[in-house]
């Protein structure tokens, strides 16, 4: 597994933390709510928890279900964000790939 940041770790958390207080506001018991996901218990303890070992895809239907605000979006201006950059990324043109230099490449000489 990856090395987390702690810019990573700590977003992992808050996200979680929010997504507890969400469901719990909503008067969901972490059974009731595996459930409206179609995911075992213990897969929304681990998201609460910030477990980075959640498919990210299910963390963001997990805070979508419970209300939560992804990157301090929601709807129809999350939908419009992605089409931006979609857009964006379009419009910029391809990588090159980089020419790898090896050690040698820098003796004179060769």
């Amino acid at each position: 597994m990856v090395a987390l940041s702690r810019t990573a770790t700590a977003a992992l958390g808050t996200l979680g933390a929010r997504t507890e207080l969400n469901r719990r506001l909503l008067e969901w018991s972490i059974e009731s709510a595996a459930e409206r996901l179609g995911v075992n218990p213990r897969t929304i303890r681990a998201i609460e928890l910030g477990k980075p070992t959640v498919n990210v895809g299910t963390v963001f239907a997990y805070a979508d279900l419970v209300g939560v605000r992804l990157f301090g979006l929601e709807g129809n201006d999350l939908v419009r964000a992605r089409r931006v950059g979609e857009d964006t990324l379009a419009l910029l043109p391809p990588l090159s790939p980089q020419k790898t230099r090896s050690p040698i490449d820098e003796e004179p000489g060769f």
